[in-house]
């Protein structure tokens, strides 16, 4: 009275392994990745040439030739360690705050017309928590509060 069941029901409802068509969104989501991938690494090498552009025309504050050129190369030395350094990132959010701590350092460089990352003065154990005043905790809170153009300054130095 029933049909003969073939095993063809009760298989998987689509191909498994390499065989399996890649779906409209798994194509619309590499090609955004690979899109977002594309702007990034643009405006990482906008940002390269930018530091290239602003060491030509780098004057120190001081006035002295001799000063202009250490704070030349101190720029240039700066930026080729840690774009070296970053050159093999593949997380976005990584990626993100590198650039917006180079985009700050430029800022804050043309600004103060200094090359070197301004120092932060906290006074020991002056962040207090809400509990207690524990090594541990100022430590904890002295991370976070480090200003976003310090963040590799610590890690090369």
């Amino acid at each position: 009275m029933f049909p003969q069941r073939s095993s063809r029901w009760f298989g998987p409802a689509w191909p498994t392994g390499p065989d399996r068509p890649q779906s409209a969104a798994a194509l619309l989501g590499s090609r955004r990745r690979l899109l977002l991938a594309r702007a990034t690494r643009q405006e990482v090498l906008g940002l390269y040439r930018r530091i290239f552009r602003l060491v030509r025309k780098w004057q120190a504050a001081s006035g002295q030739m001799e000063d202009t050129i250490k704070e030349k190369q101190y720029i240039l030395n700066e930026a080729r360690t840690l774009f070296q350094k970053n050159k093999n990132l593949t997380d976005t959010e990584l990626i993100k705050q590198c650039i917006d701590e180079c985009t700050a350092r430029i800022e804050i460089g043309l600004h103060y017309q200094i090359p070197y990352p301004r120092p932060i003065h906290l006074p020991p154990m002056g962040l207090t928590p809400l509990r207690g005043r524990g090594l541990r905790s100022q430590e904890k809170l002295r991370k976070l509060s480090k200003p976003v153009y310090l963040k590799s300054h610590d890690e090369i130095s």
